[in-house]
């Protein structure tokens, strides 16, 4: 070889001897640096000449060898040595085209497929397969792509191959169908077919590729791994092209949803997870479409196993998807989704506060088709549920999976839940409730004593959907239950004796979820194969729980102590460490509004007092509230204040006393001073006594019907008016006023004589109101909806639409439910909606702004997670004290006595004897003789303030005798017989005569 850059090795030698210069070292090394450079220098350009000329050899002989295979295949194009030509050659089109042009021509495709060409054809075969199928990939709708499809169509057909070789070509249209699985064939076609846009669906190789996407499934046999691999592929990237039944003609997708062998889905069952982590997270709502759109007009037909696979593969969809993956991204949007058993008012200019679990991005998918968002729509439709849960009937083995699809189906897409419960809860008249819960829950490991400890274990993940969604269904269906069908044992509800039976595997669940001292795991972890987290589990079932303990409530019919957890922890240590959480929080920087998620996160012990309160006995909770409070006043009592000094005159109790406290601090003492009637001080000191007096008659002004504030129900239980007019500024002031004067009673325990409707109760603990509640504010209304729950013939014959009729200032006017209520009719489908719609717009929605703005007056006073402690009977008892029979010897053992009196004097003793005597509606009108308020204190006379006191009044046996409410005291003159002591008294209680103030 001749050099190029000349002779590069020969050496340069001096001969002149050794240099007259002196050279110093640093410029010797430099020269050696400068001749190693350049060596190397040259040596690289030797090298890279080297590869360029041998390049440039293999390019010449490529070329030459190129020229003499065409040449070879120009001269053999249907033969086996032509075929070889084509394989080496490669991917070059035009000769592809010849190729195809001849086979087809002379239809000599499996010319060579026998005798001894067979192997060497079946393995030139799948190479010129592939090599058709690339050539197609930028000219997919011309008529040379066409012309290579029906050679790949006539490839896998094995009626082809049987037709040109007999039973023989079966093997090799398998062994072909097999490589091109093997090599990604449905990975080419997924890719091929979305390069034609939905708006081509004309396109004349759409049918050929709706051919290739079939034949593999029914060439393979049924069973084989091959077959497996085949629906495996066809499953990760066919079935999840964006709008795939639209991408393709009428006559092509009838053929491919007939041709897709749907009823051998069960081959999947074992793959079910690695198909869901392979699938792209945004392709799982894809797959979701098309699965359904192929497999829902088989329900009736599907094998058991296959029905399984498909739910279970939906399952396994929805549960990698985030929450309102579903949604149309308007209504993602717009606002948080509600649902319409959620007690919001949209009208509410209040901002919307969503809780979150972690502040990380939430996945957004890209936005879908209005295509696919309406083939989506179907899944929640009643009729799609109705004929899955008819074909789920014929093998009951399917309904866990279905169960499983359901609350993920609910969890994924909230905003259609009710639609989703409503519809289960109508189907086969109502019974699933109660067979989901005997066939499934009943048996369940998860609730009972013994497996608490391995309540998040993955071996339960089985268990957990059933269970769930039975939570969700009976809490649903509570919503417009009223308590004559609850406590009838209809076939649409649990027995009471399963309902004892589920609602303590559900506190037990709950409570062991609240009472976790590590509650990171509660709010990060999530339920084996659920979209869902452990405190979402928490919230379901704490919700059911909550509904059902108000049934219980309101008339009772669990065994004794069934809520309570006394026996497996000790209350006095609870209550130390509930009293030091509380503290630690108010001294913390955390809000004070907490949420009840929120403050189960903080504090376990306060979790469970206003999650489950009625795991705590009620008279523990009375007194932690007022441990409290005490906590409170000592932490106030630090930030010296002064006493508010308030003037009141004697005719204008309810007005000076909103004058004067609208804005004050409630907390910090008051000094009432009474002004008379000629304007001046009336004399006294307020010790407390004062301010008692001037309460109670504030409530009896402010509380009065007649002012138009409160309404009354024919229980005599008062509620605020619904009327227009109560909405107004300056009534909406009121009712603060009234809610901060309240909450001042609870916070100093003085016992308020009037009873609050239970619904309206149930505003102060952020709690919903059901049907029920209605049948003590609207007997009528209440009897009509419940007519039309069980109205069994057309329900819109009735004529009813989404709205409800209210009178404002004499005029009648109709009110949306819903947007555009007055064109929604009432079908059997949406009447449960209907219903609870209705009474929710009575029971809270008409006293929203009431309730809100008397709230927000009583939270001033007392911290809202106080009250949740309790429910709204209790509550109505730490108001006005228990409705239990008036223990004489417990008043006696806390009385106090003055004057002339002691516990031995005669006419104490046969005092004491008289009321003995009394019945006790005689001892409760001496009672609200005294401290103004007919009923005990809860925990007993002992938590009276102040105590109960009798005095001499002198020796006038003709005077009645009189009382002090303000400062519980009675003013007793010295009888000196048992009878005359009687009847004066009972006088006395009777007429209420004798008041004054001392």
């Amino acid at each position: 070889m001749l050099p190029l850059f000349g002779d590069e090795r020969r050496r340069e030698i001096n001969l002149g001897g050794s240099s007259s210069v002196t050279t110093s070292q640093a410029a010797i090394l430099n020269q050696a640096r400068a001749r190693r450079i350049e060596r190397e220098t040259v040596r690289k350009r030797h090298e890279s000449a080297v590869t360029i000329q041998a390049w440039w050899r293999g390019i010449t002989d490529a070329r030459r060898v190129r020229q003499e295979l065409r040449e070879q295949f120009t001269g053999d194009i249907t033969g086996l040595t032509g075929l070889r030509c084509l394989v080496l050659i490669g991917q070059d089109t035009d000769f592809l085209d010849r190729w195809t042009a001849e086979v087809l021509s002379q239809g000599s495709l499996f010319g060579l497929a026998h005798g001894r060409d067979r192997e060497h054809w079946l393995v030139l075969m799948r190479q010129v397969f592939f090599l058709l199928l690339r050539s197609i990939s930028d000219c997919t709708r011309s008529e040379r792509a066409v012309s290579c499809l029906q050679v790949l169509c006539t490839l896998l057909n094995p009626a082809s191959a049987i037709e040109a070789l007999g039973f023989s070509g079966n093997q090799l249209t398998v062994s072909i169908t097999e490589y091109a699985v093997r090599h990604d064939l449905y990975q080419y076609l997924a890719r091929l077919i979305q390069t034609i846009g939905p708006e081509a669906k004309n396109a004349p190789t759409l049918p050929f590729f709706v051919e290739l996407i079939y034949r593999p499934l029914n060439t393979l046999e049924r069973l084989s791994e091959a077959f497996m691999r085949c629906f495996q592929s066809l499953a990760i990237h066919i079935l999840t092209i964006p709008l795939l039944p639209n991408r393709i003609p009428i006559s092509s997708l009838t053929a491919l949803s007939a041709k897709l062998p749907l009823s051998s889905l069960s081959v999947l069952s074992t793959s079910i997870a690695d198909l869901a982590s392979t699938i792209p997270l945004q392709s799982h709502v894809h797959l979701i479409a098309n699965l359904y759109t192929f497999t829902s007009p088989r329900y009736a037909i599907l094998p058991p196993s296959s029905l399984k696979t498909y739910l279970q593969l939906m399952t396994a969809s929805l549960s990698i998807l985030p929450v309102h993956a579903l949604d149309p991204p308007s209504a993602l949007d717009a606002a948080p989704a509600m649902s319409w058993a959620d007690d919001d008012d949209s009208e509410s200019e209040q901002p919307q506060v969503a809780v979150v679990t972690s502040f990380a991005p939430t996945p957004r998918l890209p936005p879908l088709d209005t295509r696919t968002q309406k083939r989506l729509q179907i899944l929640p439709s009643p009729s799609h549920l109705n004929a899955l849960l008819k074909a789920v009937q014929h093998d009951r083995g399917a309904l866990p999976d279905l169960v499983s699809w359901l609350v993920n189906l609910c969890t994924v897409w909230p905003t259609r839940k009710d639609k989703i419960l409503s519809t289960l809860l109508l189907y086969g008249g109502g019974g699933l409730v109660r067979e989901i819960y005997r066939d499934y829950v009943r048996n369940s490991p998860l609730g009972k004593d013994e497996n608490m400890s391995s309540l998040m274990d993955p071996s339960l993940a089985s268990a957990w959907p059933p269970l769930l969604l039975l939570t969700e269904l009976y809490t649903q269906s509570l919503l417009t239950m009223g308590d004559d069908e609850f406590f009838s044992n209809s076939r649409t509800s649990l027995t009471l004796d399963e309902l004892v039976v589920f609602s303590r595997a559900l506190f037990n669940i709950a409570f062991a979820l609240y009472w976790r001292d590590d509650q990171t795991k509660i709010q990060e972890g999530g339920v084996p194969g659920l979209n869902l987290r452990w405190v979402g589990v928490r919230d379901k079932i704490m919700k059911c729980l909550q509904a059902i303990y108000a049934r219980g409530s309101r008339k009772p019919f669990m065994p004794e102590n069934h809520w309570h957890v006394n026996s497996q922890i000790d209350m006095n240590s609870f209550i130390d460490a509930a009293v030091f959480e509380e503290q630690q929080l108010d001294e913390s920087s955390a809000p004070r509004a907490l949420t009840k998620r929120q403050l189960s996160h903080f504090s376990p012990r306060l979790g469970v007092l206003n999650n489950i309160p009625f795991a705590i006995q009620f008279e523990t909770c009375v007194l932690i509230f007022r441990c409290f409070v005490e906590n409170d006043k000592w932490n106030r009592n630090r930030d010296i204040r002064g006493r508010i000094d308030v003037s009141i005159r004697r005719g204008h109790i309810a007005q000076d006393g909103y004058d004067r406290l609208a804005e004050a601090d409630l907390r910090a003492p008051i000094a009432i001073t009474f002004i008379d009637q000629f304007g001046e001080p009336e004399a006294g000191i307020d010790g407390g006594g004062v301010f008692k007096e001037f309460f109670t008659s504030l409530c009896k002004e402010v509380f009065d019907t007649d002012r138009g504030l409160w309404l009354e129900n024919k229980r005599n239980e008062i509620y605020p008016n619904p009327h227009l007019y109560a909405t107004e500024p300056h009534n909406l002031n009121w009712y603060r006023f009234i809610g901060r004067i309240l909450g001042k009673a609870l916070y100093k325990g003085i016992l308020v004589e009037v009873a609050f409707a239970g619904f309206f109760l149930a505003k102060w603990l952020d709690k919903q109101s059901f049907l029920d509640d209605l049948a003590s504010l609207d007997p009528d209304l209440y009897q009509g909806l419940i007519f039309l729950k069980n109205y069994t013939g057309d329900v819109e014959d009735l004529a009813l639409n989404f709205t409800v009729a209210i009178e404002e200032f004499g005029i009648a006017k109709a009110v949306d439910l819903i947007p555009d209520g007055s064109n929604v009719p009432v079908t059997r489908e949406n009447r449960l909606q209907y219903i609870y719609l209705t009474s929710h717009y009575r029971l809270s929605k008409q006293i929203k702004l009431q309730s809100e703005a008397f709230f927000e007056g009583l939270s001033d006073m007392i911290d809202p997670k106080w009250l949740r402690m309790f429910n709204q009977q209790e509550l109505q008892i730490l108001l006005g004290g228990v409705n239990a029979p008036v223990d004489v010897q417990d008043l006696r053992a806390h009385t106090q006595y003055g004057g002339l009196y002691d516990n031995d004097e005669p006419t104490i003793q046969t005092f004491w004897k008289v009321l003995e005597d009394f019945d006790q509606e005689q001892r409760r009108l001496f009672l609200r003789f005294v401290t103004s308020c007919s009923r005990p204190p809860l925990l007993g006379f002992k938590q009276l303030n102040p105590l109960f006191a009798i005095r001499d009044a002198g020796s006038d046996e003709h005077r009645l005798p009189t009382s002090s409410t303000c400062v519980n005291l009675l003013k007793l003159p010295r009888y000196t017989s048992e009878k005359k002591l009687h009847d004066k008294l009972l006088q006395a209680i009777s007429s209420g005569a004798g008041f004054d103030l001392s």
